[in-house]
């Protein structure tokens, strides 16, 4: 298609680190982003938002508003010491620096390469360290490790920050292109120098890169006859992966259910309201907010829900963002289940992706806020836990999950209420 229009909330630029391709859900730009409007991938209710503002202005008056940045095109061409200059170089940089202007750094340029990227799609296999990340902070942080990842067997943790990648200082270098110095193939490795919050020195981290398949639906029967399902990414694939696995588990007749979105970076809006509605019967799961009282989009719950009336506890941590944080708002607001974990990422904006002509990469515009059923704001805030339990990294060496225990702790609390 000549001009896509994708819409996206979710987390700038957590990208599953691979060798040579993103995900959609995982790409230069936003991974596990939440893609609202992709061919073949229909919405729960149509999508209305308001009309484009008209932009129109005189041309004599355009004219002379771009006189100054001619007459410096000019200034680079006579007077630039190495010459030729790189005119479609100059050209991106351009819109770059005016996208920047805005003071959002949600509203950004993507070259075609990045778009390229972008446009994969969120479901496969893929070679590199297996984390999702945020490349909008000073370095490039973790925001999750995948489960069964290198990155995760390393010891990365949500909040890592990337110094420098094979003794490289990462100060000052684009999060895309320290991406690109920490993606490699299988069986390669690569150091990363992390600062980690409450260490006082840096420490470096050895990782060997693998084939990383992305994981969506896991569940099993624990004990006490309670449910646990884990959901690793918001795909195309997940309802229908979660709803197989929901039926076999409720077979099982458990007396309740964990549902665990702990270091789940989000994907696809469409997936988030289907999950949701599994567990919440009706009502609103959330709004988009386009700045103005009549300007406001609202997304249902989906009748047929399997698990709507089971006693339920969600897990959620630092590492839950975009489409879990839907997921999570709605069954906190809903009063569904209480959230047990730490505050979440706090990603909340709507991106609005728009492809340029003759395949020169693509815009993306922040152009509205998502709430909560409750139209609680969770940008830049997260969601607080109804228990806050911490999991720290010597929980982790000793194979220890205190978030997991205090869940099973309530939920058998409320079932015998």
């Amino acid at each position: 298609m000549k001009k896509s229009t994708w819409i996206i909330i979710g987390i700038f630029a957590g990208l599953i680190l691979m060798a040579g391709s993103f995900t959609a859900g995982a790409v230069v730009g936003t991974t596990f982003d939440l893609i609202r409007d992709l061919p073949g991938f229909p919405l729960t209710e149509e999508f209305n938002p308001p009309s484009p503002q008209d932009q129109s202005e005189d041309p004599a008056s355009l004219e002379e508003l771009f006189e100054p940045f001619w007459e410096s095109w000019e200034i680079v061409h006579d007077y630039y010491v190495d010459q030729p200059v790189d005119d479609t170089g100059l050209m991106r940089g351009a819109i770059q620096g005016m996208l920047e202007s805005l003071g959002d750094q949600h509203t950004s340029y993507m070259d075609p390469d990045q778009y390229l990227q972008a446009n994969i799609p969120i479901d496969g296999e893929y070679e590199g360290i297996g984390a999702w990340v945020d490349t909008t902070a000073e370095y490039l942080t973790i925001i999750s490790p995948m489960p069964g990842s290198p990155a995760e067997e390393a010891g990365l943790l949500p909040g890592d920050q990337v110094i420098k990648i094979d003794g490289e200082d990462m100060t000052g270098i684009d999060g895309s292109l320290v991406i690109r110095k920490v993606l490699g193939p299988a069986d390669s490795t690569v150091v990363l120098t992390i600062q980690r919050e409450g260490k006082a020195e840096l420490f470096d981290v050895t990782i060997v890169r693998a084939k990383i398949t992305v994981p969506s639906v896991d569940s099993r029967l624990l004990e006490d006859q309670l449910g646990y399902v884990q959901i690793l990414t918001f795909g195309v694939d997940t309802q229908d992966e979660l709803r197989e696995q929901l039926e076999d588990l409720l077979a099982e007749n458990p007396s309740g259910l964990i549902l665990d979105l702990r270091n789940n970076g989000g994907g696809y809006l469409q997936t988030a309201v289907e999950v949701a509605s599994e567990f919440i019967g009706e009502g609103i799961i959330l709004y988009e907010d386009y700045g103005s009282d009549e300007a406001v989009q609202e997304f249902n719950a989906i009748q047929g829900g399997l698990a709507t009336e089971i006693p339920l506890v969600l897990l959620v941590n630092g590492g839950s963002a975009s489409a879990s944080e839907i997921v999570a708002g709605a069954i906190q607001d809903h009063n569904r289940g209480p959230l047990v974990g730490t505050t979440t990422f706090g990603k909340g904006s709507v991106q609005n992706w728009i492809e340029l002509d003759n395949n020169q990469g693509a815009v993306r515009v922040t152009i509205a806020r998502w709430l909560t059923p409750d139209k609680r704001q969770i940008h830049e805030v997260g969601l607080s836990p109804d228990y806050e339990v911490e999991f720290t990294e010597q929980d982790m060496l000793d194979e220890l999950d205190p978030q997991l225990d205090k869940a099973i702790e309530i939920l058998l609390e409320m079932i015998d209420q």
